[in-house]
């Protein structure tokens, strides 16, 4: 199993003082890293949000959970993280996606395409910065994207480039993510593009044992080497978590006995939710966990407890 790790996904700052003051609280916390997301609405940018963090830092890991494979082309995208990675001396992480926000598409004009062909390009985005990673001339002639003997420049710190993190709920991306990820985050199937019901439906505890299995039949002996992540919905440390979960349960079309079971649902106090993580970890293999910035503090006993065990 590999030791628990925590991470922090940092919504819109209040401000770039603010900002700056999360990013060295969740350092003196022990929190392993902080990523940002990729959505066109009043969040920051993906890449400048990232690169000041990692600038004020000293230890803290940096990245974007995770890019949308269809707002950039793979060799912008190469070089602009090449030049993060750089900057920040190698303490990156890299998270790609396929894409899934139907309001990012419809207020920015991309055209949405069926799942199995983000997908695609997804991958084929990923080839094209890893082949771009390498320090060697690429030509690439695939379906959607066509390089002809281009050498990334700059390089990234890290040879090779970072460590690259898929994330998703479907069974193709996961068997992919299986093969060419070093991490992979555990996500509801969102399908529908939108976060509701349906996605709850698809975060209930048997299917996250289902993905798990996916991904560990697709990677073989790979498998103990890749990290599992778990990008949370909640986590909320309180001495009545129960009567919070019935609350909100029916909206998402979960019996509160099924929302206690969702894996990206962290309730109770810090010894539930420290068992809690340690039930996920034996269940999913999942070790390395993504809470949000308005739950750092309440979270930081859980995070002392167990970064590292």
């Amino acid at each position: 199993m590999h030791p628990f790790r925590f991470g922090v996904q940092y919504g819109r700052p209040e401000s770039p003082t603010a900002f700056r003051e999360m990013a060295r609280k969740v350092e003196d916390l022990g929190y392993s890293s902080l990523f940002c997301h990729d959505h066109f609405w009043d969040s920051w940018s993906p890449i400048v949000h990232p690169a000041v963090a990692a600038e004020i830092t000293t230890a803290l890991r940096v990245g974007t959970l995770v890019f949308a494979a269809d707002y950039r082309h793979p060799a912008v995208l190469a070089k602009d993280f090449a030049t993060l990675d750089l900057l920040a001396e190698g303490r990156t992480e890299f998270g790609i996606g396929a894409g899934w926000l139907t309001e990012d598409y419809s207020q920015a004009g991309i055209p949405l395409d069926r799942p199995g062909v983000r997908i695609g390009r997804m991958i084929e985005a990923l080839e094209v910065i890893k082949g771009l990673w390498s320090g060697e001339p690429l030509d690439y002639d695939g379906e959607y994207y066509q390089i002809s003997g281009m050498i990334g420049r700059p390089l990234p710190h890290t040879a090779g480039g970072p460590p690259v993190i898929i994330g998703g709920g479907g069974r193709r991306v996961l068997t992919e993510a299986a093969r060419l990820a070093d991490i992979i985050s555990l996500n509801p199937n969102l399908r529908s593009g939108t976060v509701g019901p349906d996605a709850a439906r698809s975060s209930v505890a048997a299917r996250f044992a289902e993905r798990r299995q996916w991904i560990a039949d697709a990677a073989g002996e790979r498998f103990a080497e890749i990290e599992i992540q778990l990008n949370t919905f909640m986590a909320l440390v309180s001495d009545d978590a129960d009567s919070v979960l019935a609350r909100f349960a029916p909206g998402f079309g979960l019996t509160p006995e099924e929302a206690r079971e969702v894996p990206l649902v962290l309730a109770g106090t810090v010894d539930d939710i420290c068992e809690q993580l340690h039930r996920h970890r034996e269940a999913y293999g999942a070790s390395y966990i993504i809470i949000h910035d308005p739950e750092v503090d309440a979270m930081a006993p859980v995070v002392a407890r167990l970064a590292g065990a």
